[in-house]
């Protein structure tokens, strides 16, 4: 899926030192501002975290979270700028695009630019060698109760299609936050590790009801290293999704960093949200 008119450049940010869940969530945002404002180009940015945090949908209590145990474990939790269920972020890949809304790429209607978007995502897990492809919507049933906050994929979610082990699994889920003249969408590809380890640091009502979600992650999620039967590294799967991103948008990527207000930006988000988390969290 390429666009009409003439190739354009993309700003692109591949990040091989991790940041804290507060700095990368900074970033998003002061990206997306910038691009809305029209002084920064499109970006895709590629990330990963340390420590491993807990991300919250945007308007989710910090009460989601177990903060006892994610301060013992040394686990940030911090909000997103977009909406969604609590994720666990460690051992993945994750990507953000900020843009103008006008960006031909993103243009038009959200769900659109969205399904665009993942195209160039799954054009990108096809190199590493994974048949994905967009989940089709689920039952009505499959919605109901906790676990779908977590496991189940919704439509156009990326699973793992085939018939492998892993045939059907989510593979990658996403978000997207666009008003006015902005769009931001990020998502996470599991690289490898245990897909559970998300509800050691959620709070449930009972210790039956953590081993239930447990148990329902570990059938119906996977990763990439857990699909493809080997290991998928981060430079790795960079480069593929890159390369996704370059054949499917019909878009040059060039090697840039933030520009100066984009960081000034993104400082002052960091010391809003630990401001915010020192009183929650």
């Amino acid at each position: 899926m390429g666009t009409s008119g003439d190739r354009r450049s993309w700003r692109l940010l591949i990040e091989t030192e991790p940041r804290s869940g507060a700095w990368n969530m900074a970033i998003d945002r002061a990206m997306m501002e910038a691009a809305g404002e029209g002084i920064a180009p499109p970006t895709l940015r590629l990330y990963q975290w340390s420590p491993p945090a807990v991300s919250l949908g945007k308007g989710q209590p910090f009460t989601v979270a177990d903060l006892g145990r994610c301060r013992a474990a040394g686990v940030d939790v911090v909000q997103r700028p977009t909406g969604g269920w609590a994720i666990f972020h460690t051992d993945e890949l994750t990507y953000s695009v900020a843009a103008h809304s006008d960006e031909p790429a993103v243009a038009g209607p959200l769900l659109e630019a969205y399904k665009t978007l993942s195209a160039a995502l799954i054009a990108g897990l096809q190199r590493l060698g994974l048949d994905a492809s967009l989940a089709p919507a689920p039952a009505p049933s499959s919605k109901e109760g906790l676990i779908a906050c977590f496991a189940v994929p919704y439509n156009n979610e990326i699973t793992v299609a085939g018939e492998s082990s892993a045939s059907g699994k989510k593979l990658m889920g996403s978000a997207q936050a666009r008003n006015q003249r902005r769009l931001l969408q990020h998502g996470s590809l599991p690289l490898t590790g245990d897909v559970s380890r998300a509800v050691d640091y959620l709070i449930f009502a009972n210790e039956e009801a953590r081993e239930e979600l447990r148990d329902h992650l570990r059938d119906h999620a996977t990763t990439a290293s857990d699909a493809a039967g080997r290991i998928i590294t981060f430079a790795e799967a960079a480069a593929a999704l890159c390369d996704g991103f370059t054949a499917a948008l019909n878009i040059d990527l060039v090697p840039e960093t933030l520009t100066q207000g984009e960081f000034a930006r993104a400082t002052q988000l960091v010391a809003e949200m630990e401001s915010v988390a020192a009183v929650e969290y």
